[in-house]
């Protein structure tokens, strides 16, 4: 009894596994099943038992997700209008995700607007653009109207600093500018170990 368990269990499982091999190639033929490459599919067995393969999932640092991570930022003022050079527009904690989502908590006055969030892509071996809105009040809490941030960053090659260039524009609720702020961004990884001290 416990033979024929075992046996329900792992064909069972093959089943799923050799699923999941099928599901991935169609995927990549646009969800078509028609795909010529299916027929190679082929389950492996080793004195008769489902040889299982060892999966590999990607993991920050890899080359497809280095800037996935936590992140201190800063953004410095150069060339803006009626603000001066080096003046630290913002030191923002950053997270980028793997879905190509990013969520930043600003360090503007909570009642101004805190917590806004974005989306990004890769557009090199070590760079990546973002895309960023967020929802700015003044300090009587009246709506002032949406903020984009655009970004376009690089990444060193330890992963653990990128840098580059940001824009925040600033809009009223029918889409007309109000400003325009230009300038540096520097950011550094956070980790595990990272101690307060390094993110002051």
């Amino acid at each position: 009894m416990k033979n024929l368990l075992r046996t329900a269990i792992i064909a069972a499982f093959a089943t799923v596994l050799l699923g999941t091999g099928f599901v991935s190639k169609a995927s990549a033929q646009c969800g078509s099943l028609l795909s010529s490459n299916l027929v190679t599919i082929q389950p492996q067995f080793l004195n008769g038992q489902p040889l299982f393969m060892p999966a590999s999932f990607a993991e920050p640092g890899s080359e497809n997700d280095k800037i996935i991570g936590f992140w201190r930022a800063q953004f410095i003022s150069e060339g803006s209008t009626g603000i001066p050079d080096g003046t630290l527009v913002d030191n923002p904690f950053v997270e980028w995700h793997d879905d190509g989502t990013e969520i930043m908590n600003s360090t503007r006055a909570p009642q101004t607007q805190s917590f806004c969030m974005g989306v990004w892509h890769k557009t090199g071996k070590l760079t990546y653009e973002l895309n960023h809105f967020a929802l700015s009040f003044d300090t009587s809490n009246d709506f002032v109207g949406p903020a984009q941030i655009h970004e376009n960053v690089t990444l060193n090659k330890a992963a653990d600093e990128y840098t580059g260039t940001f824009r925040i524009d600033q809009y009223d609720p029918s889409g007309n500018q109000l400003a325009e702020v230009v300038g540096n961004i520097t950011a550094i990884r956070i980790t595990v170990n990272t101690t307060i001290q390094q993110v002051l």
